[in-house]
């Protein structure tokens, strides 16, 4: 260990990540997840009624998301780390503290999609067209969130002496045993570290401006834009991963979360180039005004891209509806045929008459 006057020009760690406040500890990891939540909550809102939905919405879809997102994300980590709980000395019931530090945002974002997904039944909205609304303030959640990763200790890559290092401290409660997560430090450096939640703090900003400036310019919709911060997201943790060395579940030497970035990579890449152009109108994103087809009802995407470009149409669009309408399309094209056959063989016997 060095003093941590001779390595002045890194980046400090705070002496400790929890307060207390009489019996009730305040835990920076915890604050910084709730203000995210109320961040997105308030931004999503505002973006949703832009979009011409109705205001309560995104706080009403929330109250399902949010508990299946903190659900979903708590699982994924204990499961891509079970050896921290479930092995040979662990303490199995620390896998239910949360307060602690750990949620995997991929569990986070698909067990929350589910609980958006419920949401939405309930609330008879769209859900792409929700995702939409939603996707930028998510992600400048996940931005503030991994400040809390920065009081925890957490998260942090390989040792370096780039000037930007992190310095991590040793910490210890009131007794002096080592106390990593609860305990205030001695103002020790142990190591020298690169910042990687910070990293990916910074990338995930400017995957939020990129976001907004694509979605004003192109008018993105059908869940596409929610697509493009899936990849955007998981572009940048495939690479951030490479550059941590803390403990973590590996396939064939490769961190686990690096294998989940690229195929959820792809899997948003191959939605966006696929899902239906354009973007919902106002009047589909009100209570049972539209559901949408799934992905692979092509024709039936045609036809719902169809009708959302024609504006103020109002139609009210379900899975049964969009199909009809697809077929619809071409009976309208046969009766047309059928009634010029009918008009020319008229024509003809009027003809023959007046011979």
């Amino acid at each position: 260990m060095t003093l941590r006057s001779d390595v002045l020009a890194y980046i400090p760690s705070p002496p400790q990540g929890v307060w207390q406040l009489g019996p009730i500890p305040l835990r920076a990891y915890a604050l910084c997840i709730i203000l995210g939540i109320v961040v997105a909550i308030w931004w999503g809102e505002r973006r949703w009624q832009e979009r011409g939905g109705q205001s309560g919405t995104v706080l009403d879809v929330a109250m399902f998301a949010v508990p299946f997102g903190l659900i979903g994300g708590r699982l994924y980590h204990v499961a891509t780390d079970w050896k921290k709980y479930f092995a040979a000395g662990a303490n199995p019931i620390e896998a239910l503290y949360i307060w602690q530090g750990g949620l995997g945002i991929w569990g986070a974002v698909f067990l929350g999609g589910i609980g958006a997904w419920i949401g939405c039944r309930v609330y008879r909205v769209p859900l792409p067209a929700f995702g939409d609304a939603i996707a930028p303030p998510i992600l400048l959640a996940q931005a503030i969130g991994r400040l809390g990763n920065y009081f925890n200790q957490e998260l942090y890559g390989r040792e370096t002496t780039v000037p930007w290092g992190l310095e991590i401290y040793p910490r210890f409660d009131a007794n002096g045993d080592p106390d990593p997560m609860n305990g205030v430090s001695n103002d020790v450096v142990e190591k020298i570290v690169h910042p990687t939640f910070l990293y990916e703090m910074l990338w995930n900003l400017l995957v939020v401006v990129l976001l907004v400036q694509i979605d004003r310019r192109w008018r993105i919709g059908h869940g596409r834009l929610f697509a493009l911060y899936v990849a955007g997201y998981s572009f940048g943790r495939f690479f951030v991963e490479l550059m941590r060395d803390d403990e973590a579940t590996k396939i064939a030497g490769v961190r686990i979360n690096s294998f989940t970035s690229a195929l959820v990579f792809l899997a948003a890449i191959a939605y966006f180039v696929f899902a239906t152009k354009g973007r919902e109108t106002a009047e589909q994103l009100q209570p049972g005004a539209m559901t949408r087809p799934w992905p692979w009802q092509l024709r039936a995407l045609r036809a719902a891209g169809a009708s959302a470009a024609i504006a103020g149409s109002g139609v009210a669009l379900t899975k049964d509806s969009a199909k009809d309408a697809a077929g619809e399309a071409d009976s309208e094209d046969d009766s047309a045929e059928a009634e010029e056959s009918v008009r020319r063989t008229g024509e003809k016997t009027t003809a023959d008459n007046g011979k």
